[in-house]
């Protein structure tokens, strides 16, 4: 487990990052009560919130953001394992420090986040959805920068700005266009099941026929849910768990092109390269 705290203005940043052989739960609580954004980058960890002996469960966290209010009686248990490791960036603050915050972020946390604000509870939910490509970048980017000192802490506050610039957007976005929770969930089915078998995903029909629509619907829901075509989406995936297994797991690249489903090293090679901007062999 790698857990670390930044105090950035009248924010409080906290990046934790684990990854196991074997099943395990974090456990953790805040101090004193926040209003929070969770980010979920490349790991997929289970999630349980627990208050007031209830408990509030996210079985698929990739790519989700989730904003929540919650005092020190709320528990966050985090059930980490091989398969589902732990990537998770949170931005924190209280709400005397509301009226402090920079670049109006008060007043949009009052306008989207109102529930949070004014809490009837020790832990209230606020809006749940997934990232924009422009925002998982960013997540991707706080975990994977080498920088220290001084530079990191400049690094940390222009993402952490350009991170709630985003997050605001969809927000604002959504309350122009309210989701339909039915259609969300089978979008949000069709994510898992890409996900749950990167090497051999079923066809456009085939998906579409899984989570209960048609392809047309699929096509332009899951590009307004993503911000990228299903196959599109399919491909990043792929090619984001090959550089984990070339990178982490030292895999080679023919294994690793091989366990998401490539079986040609030049169409492998060519795709990595136009999305990370160097080869393979480079990693």
């Amino acid at each position: 487990m790698n857990r670390e705290i930044i105090d950035i203005n009248d924010y409080t940043i906290l990046l934790e990052e684990a990854s196991t052989d074997k099943n395990l739960i974090d456990s953790c609580f805040f101090d004193e009560p926040v209003i929070a954004i969770a980010f979920y980058g490349a790991g997929d960890v289970g999630l349980n919130v627990k208050f007031d002996e209830k408990i509030k469960k996210f079985h698929h966290t990739k790519g989700m953001v989730l904003s929540f209010y919650a005092n020190n009686k709320v528990e966050f248990e985090h059930h980490v394992s091989k398969l589902k490791p732990l990537q998770c960036l949170v931005i924190a603050t209280t709400i005397k420090n509301i009226d402090k915050l920079q670049n109006s972020e008060g007043h949009f946390l009052e306008k989207f986040l109102h529930q949070l604000v004014h809490p009837k509870d020790h832990y209230v939910g606020g809006p749940v959805f997934n990232m924009s490509p422009e925002m998982f970048l960013l997540v991707e980017q706080f975990f994977s920068n080498t920088y220290v000192g001084e530079i990191k802490m400049m690094f940390y506050k222009s993402h952490i700005a350009a991170l709630l610039s985003h997050y605001f957007a969809q927000l604002a976005n959504q309350q122009n266009t309210p989701l339909n929770n039915s259609l969300l969930e089978k979008i949000n089915l069709a994510q898992e099941i890409l996900l749950s078998d990167l090497e051999n995903p079923p066809s456009l029909t085939e998906l579409a026929h899984k989570i209960g629509t048609n392809t047309n619907k699929l096509k332009i829901e899951f590009k307004a849910q993503f911000g990228v075509p299903v196959f599109k989406y399919l491909q990043n995936e792929r090619l984001k768990k090959a550089y984990n297994l070339i990178k982490k797991e030292r895999k080679t690249i023919q294994e690793a092109a091989w366990a998401v489903g490539y079986d040609s090293l030049g169409s492998f090679s060519n795709a990595f390269e136009k999305k990370f901007g160097y080869r393979p062999s480079q990693v």
